[in-house]
């Protein structure tokens, strides 16, 4: 499923975020950018030990915050390392939309074009899922209006129910201003 915001593409699409040729991905990340389980380990996995070494060398970020690290052996030139929160800390929904902008604002610093989000916050940090999709998509279609670089956006989500959630959040945004 793919629409349009600006000249710039939105696309949902099920699958795995490592398998994903854009220009960076998304990482579900914690703030010490320790690549554990869920997406941080998958990435870890299939990007080898360079991207971990290379969260060591930057130390962490805040909740909120957005990093970036190189690909590794991944598809993808470039990992962006967001962290999102955890439910019950508070203020989650606006941690959540700055995790989504700064990775946004990562890539655009960066020169990059296209970039693979994955469903940030959903799984061991308790998240709501509808949540997820409405604040990711809103913030993300609010970006693409905006002065970008960007051309394409994608979210990438594991498994036929994130991704009819991430559909049904969608339809009712306003695509055009």
């Amino acid at each position: 499923m793919d629409v349009k915001i600006a000249g710039r593409t939105l696309e949902l699409v099920e699958g795995d975020i490592t398998e994903m040729d854009t220009d960076a991905i998304v990482n579900a990340a914690n703030a010490r950018l320790v690549l554990g389980g869920g997406v941080a380990g998958a990435i870890r996995k299939k990007g080898g030990p360079q991207i971990q070494q290379e969260c060591d060398r930057i130390g962490g970020t805040f909740v909120g915050g957005a990093v970036l690290t190189t690909g590794g052996r991944l598809k993808a030139r470039h990992v962006i390392h967001a962290v999102g929160p955890q439910m019950g800390e508070g203020n989650e929904d606006e941690k959540l939309r700055n995790a989504t902008r700064n990775s946004l604002k990562v890539a655009d610093e960066h020169g990059l074009k296209s970039l693979a989000f994955p469903a940030i916050s959903t799984g061991i940090f308790g998240f709501p899922l509808h949540r997820c999709a409405e604040i990711m998509l809103t913030t993300t279609v609010e970006y693409l209006r905006g002065d970008t670089g960007l051309e394409r956006i994608v979210f990438c989500l594991f498994g036929r129910d994130s991704f009819d959630v991430f559909a049904r959040q969608l339809r009712p945004i306003p695509l055009s201003q």
